[in-house]
């Protein structure tokens, strides 16, 4: 770790504020086409756990649906300090694009400390989440008037509220959690993801620590 880095990482340690406790990273498929992309997502898993992070979300939206097997793969492949499920567009079919875990994880366990999402928009999975509601009620298990925000956030794929969104080179977040991001605090960086460093994601921590959280207030 460079002097730098050692500069951050004692500010950070020394803040008064409390570290994120989950961590969102926002990626597109053409950030992980670069080389050495995966590693950098493996060694910045690793950095949120070493800062302070208890949980990790990492959202790849994906243009292209025809790659999202292939990533699908790699991201199996990840060598992270933590369970880990990924999550794809189809997750009926274990193995190309379902649900699947690494380390010794029971299969299913979507309670990892590490999730992955590839192709799965924010806009899609609110409104699998309403279909499933549309059907609750159809079904008489539930009212209309009972829904309330638990009854949403517990159809989502991952409900957890990320404390802080992490997204490199743009002011956009390609699509990502738009139910549980809602107060979370975002940080865009100035580089993109293949300049990704330790020391962008210290500048991230120390920024959400700089904040004081409103929570929409």
């Amino acid at each position: 770790m460079g002097l730098y880095d050692t500069y951050l990482a004692t500010r950070h340690r020394l803040h008064d504020a409390e570290p994120p406790a989950h961590v969102a990273l926002v990626l597109t498929e053409r950030d992980l086409l670069a080389d050495g992309a995966f590693d950098t997502l493996s060694s910045a898993i690793g950095w949120a756990f070493e800062y302070g992070a208890e949980r990790v979300t990492v959202s790849v939206s994906v243009l292209d649906g025809a790659v999202a097997p292939t990533l699908i793969r790699e991201l199996r492949r990840l060598d992270v300090p933590a369970e880990t499920v990924v999550r794809g567009p189809d997750a009926d079919v274990p193995g190309e694009g379902g649900s699947d875990l690494g380390g010794d994880s029971a299969a299913g366990d979507t309670d990892a400390p590490v999730r992955i999402l590839v192709g799965l928009g924010g806009k899609a999975e609110f409104a699998g989440a309403v279909r499933e509601l549309a059907n609750d009620v159809a079904a008489g298990e539930i009212t209309p008037d009972a829904i309330d925000e638990a009854d949403v956030s517990e159809r989502l794929l991952f409900p957890e509220e990320p404390d802080l969104v992490i997204k490199t080179g743009a002011e956009r977040l390609s699509d990502f959690a738009i139910w549980q991001s809602v107060y979370a605090e975002l940080y865009f960086t100035d580089v993109n993801w293949r300049d990704f460093r330790r020391r962008e994601y210290l500048r991230a921590v120390l920024d959400f620590q700089d904040r004081q959280r409103r929570f929409g207030r």
